[in-house]
């Protein structure tokens, strides 16, 4: 090997250090928190409206979109890595490896935010304050569960295991092209536009 090909991949590795460390980092958590946050909005939504839809009670409504939540979330981040090329089963061992700990921290806080408003538990999907309440909650959540995904991705853990296969290079084959793998920014705007139309339809009802 020459010493200019030496020197050559000792910047590129370099370079891929900074980048993962610096801009690069903070994009790559600030997918990953995403999509765990898309998730999650997805999740809780879905067990409000089962649980009212059979008069569940609180007690098992909180729960059951708790659980939830983190199968929509570990869905969402499965998708991109199924799309890649892994096979389903491989890609969920990955995900449920590299977003356990981002979830549980999302909900834990989401979860917390909402019990502190006051009424916010009770408020039903027609009630403007379940809508806002939710808006406070995620935002709570992005914020702490981001830099638990920064810190992971330092240490070769979390979105890291899956950035690979997400940001390989490779175009997807066969059925796969059609696995969907959205942007963060398009995850940002559907959650912002979900909320926003859910508050907006509570406020008119």
């Amino acid at each position: 090997m020459s010493v200019a090909h030496e020197e050559h991949q000792q910047h590129e590795g370099h370079g891929g250090h900074e980048n993962h460390e610096g801009h690069g980092g903070n994009k790559m958590a600030a997918s990953a928190t995403l999509h765990c946050l898309t998730g999650c909005a997805i999740g809780e939504i879905t067990g409000m409206v089962i649980g009212a839809g059979v008069g569940l009670g609180n007690a098992a409504t909180v729960p059951l979109s708790f659980g939830l939540a983190f199968v929509f979330g570990y869905s969402l981040s499965t998708l991109p890595v199924v799309r890649a090329g892994v096979a389903f089963l491989a890609a969920l061992t990955t995900v449920l490896a590299a977003d356990t700990l981002s979830i549980l921290t999302m909900e834990v806080v989401d979860n917390g935010v909402v019990l502190a408003i006051p009424g916010a538990l009770e408020a039903g999907l027609g009630n403007p304050l379940f809508w806002v309440s939710m808006a406070i909650s995620l935002t709570a959540a992005f914020a702490a569960a981001f830099p638990v995904n920064k810190w992971l991705m330092a240490r070769g853990k979390g979105h890291a295991k899956t950035h690979e296969y997400m940001h390989g290079g490779h175009e997807p084959e066969g059925w796969r092209r059609w696995v969907p793998d959205p942007a963060p920014t398009t995850l940002a705007a559907v959650i912002a536009a979900f909320l926003v139309g859910g508050l907006l339809a509570s406020l008119a009802g």
